[in-house]
Parts: structure tokens; C-alpha cells; sequence
């Protein structure tokens, strides 16, 4: 703001008038000798103000969710096809057969039948009682063995106290279960079968509202699968909980330029989608609850 300066008139007798300061800018002396005044402090506020309502409105269309699939609806098949990105660019060369034809996202509650899922989560409860993360996150790797426990992870078929915990049948459904998953992508994909294979990391998970205590735990970050492990081609998930009954907050959230896309899990539920940056993603912080998948593939 311009602060004039008061003048001293001549008093009667008086030689000497102290001289006139004029401190305002140029713009304000050319707007004075045109006949116009400026208000510019309005003209700052109003533009200030058609920023910020710039800004929410980008951000409006931005954080825009549109739900792909809610966890009161049943969905027998649900596939959208997405441009694929570059990322599969050098190993299209190298891998013709395993690598996608076409990008997009699946999601299916009639593949898994209830009876499986509840003898895959019964597996999943059993092996994570023998740990448990300090944190919000833990998993159980019945490849590898690995389970959380504590701020780390330990080889569970090393436990003494895992002995027999897990039977044949155990196996066999898992077995099953991931098969009939790998058909699924194989055929929604254009994939040959024979040329799909499980790779790891793949595992039980089991996710609370505890907050976290290492890196592990932070499972909300956005992130590309292929980034993360760079030999995933495509992303499998079995939801063993429903969302809004077991559980609070933990959507499935893909980031696309338009809008989120959110997938609601729902026991029994398949979502697979492709690996890549196409399919950007991240997952909300459950609030209460437990919510409980697999990841395959």
C-alpha cells in the first residue's frame, strides 16, 4: 500500500516550504495524470482469488472417485481393457509369449467357490497366529516360508512350534486355487497358458489399523507392481474379507489421469490387472478391522 506524505503550507512570512515527497509508483502517477485510479490491491485479491479456485478445481477432478466395484455387488466378470504402457517395451522382444497382448483389469466373484476361500483363510489364520507384525502388516509366504514376526521375519517351517500345522489338503486347495486364478488371466489376457507362471514374492496377507513400525507396514504409498518386482507381469489379488463389515478403510485404489478407480474387497473376490505403470495403485489405511488377501502371480 502507497502511504502519501502530508505537505506544509507557506505560513505568512515564512521564506523556506519544506519540499513535496511524492513516494507513489510510476503506474499510480500515470493513473493520476490520466484521471484514473487503480485500485491494484483489488485487482491482486481477485487475482489470488481465481488461483485458489483454479487450484480446487484441479484437484476436485483429480481425487474424482468412480467405484469399479463395490463389495455389495456380485460380479460375475468385469474386465476393462487400458493402453498399455512402455514398460513392457524390451521384454516384448525377449518374451512374446508371457507378455500382455493387451492391458486392462479383471474382476470376478464367481471363480473361487465360498468353501475354498474359507479353507484358504482357515490356512492363513493358522500360520499368522505363529507371528504377527508389530506393526499394521503382516504376511506368510508359504513358498518361502517367510512370516512376520515382531520388526522382521522368520521361516515359519523352522518354527518348532509349526510342525504339522499345515496339511496336504492345505496345499492342494492352495494349489487349486492359484491355478484356476492363472487360467482366468491366461484366458482375459490372451496369455497361453503353458507360458504363465507364479513367481514370488506372492503370499497371505493380513492388514489392521496397528500403526506402523517399519518400512513393511507402510502399505498405502502409491506404487506400479512391475516397479517393485520387476518380473511381474501381472498382479493377482483373492480378498478373504469383505470390506464395510470386517473391516473400515483398505480400498483397492487405481490412479488413472481422469479419475480413481476403487475396487471394494469382497470375500472370495479376483481382482488381476496388468503389472505395469498402467495401472498405477495404492491401497487406503484400513481404520479398523482386519482385512485379509492373497497376492499371486
Amino acid at each position: 500500500m502507497t502511504v502519501k506524505q502530508r505537505t506544509n503550507r507557506k505560513s505568512p512570512g515564512s521564506t523556506n516550504a519544506v519540499p513535496r515527497s511524492d513516494t507513489r509508483n510510476g503506474s499510480e502517477r500515470e493513473s493520476a495524470r490520466s484521471g484514473i485510479r487503480i485500485d491494484w490491491r483489488r485487482i491482486i485479491t481477485r487475482m489470488l482469488m481465481m488461483t485458489a479456485i483454479m487450484v480446487a478445481v484441479y484437484f476436485s477432478k483429480a481425487n474424482k472417485t468412480v467405484q469399479f466395484a463395490k463389495q455389495d455387488e456380485e460380479i460375475g466378470k468385469k474386465f476393462v481393457e487400458i493402453s498399455c504402457s512402455e514398460d513392457y517395451a524390451e521384454e516384448l522382444r525377449q518374451f512374446r509369449g508371457c507378455t500382455p497382448r493387451k492391458c486392462g483389469r479383471m474382476v470376478s466373484d464367481s471363480l473361487i467357490k465360498p468353501g475354498e476361500v474359507a479353507a484358504l483363510r482357515n490356512i492363513a489364520e493358522r500360520g499368522l497366529a505363529l507371528g504377527g507384525s508389530s506393526g499394521g502388516a503382516s504376511i506368510l509366504d508359504l513358498h518361502s516360508g517367510a512370516l512376520s514376526q515382531g520388526n522382521a521375519f522368520v521361516n515359519i517351517y523352522k518354527l518348532e512350534t509349526s510342525r504339522k500345522i499345515f496339511t496336504g489338503e492345505d496345499f492342494k486347495i492352495y494349489s487349486h486355487v492359484k491355478g484356476k486364478i492363472q487360467h482366468a488371466i491366461a484366458d482375459h489376457f490372451g496369455i497361453d497358458k503353458g507360458q504363465l507362471y507364479l513367481t514370488h514374492p506372492t503370499f497371505f496377507s493380513r492388514i489392521t489399523s496397528a500403526p506402523p513400525k517399519t518400512i513393511h507396514d507402510e502399505y498405502w504409498h502409491p506404487h506400479v507392481d512391475k516397479e517393485t518386482y520387476e518380473s511381474f507381469h501381472y498382479t493377482s489379488l483373492l480378498y478373504l474379507t469383505d470390506y464395510g463389515q470386517e473391516f473400515e478403510g483398505g480400498r483397492f485404489v487405481f490412479i488413472d489421469k481422469d479419475s480413481n478407480k476403487t475396487v471394494e474387497p469382497r470375500r472370495g473376490r479376483v481382482s488381476a490387472f496388468t503389472s505395469g505403470s498402467e495401472n498405477l495403485h495404492y491401497v487406503e489405511q484400513v481404520t479398523r478391522g482386519t482385512r485379509s488377501f492373497i497376492l499371486l502371480l
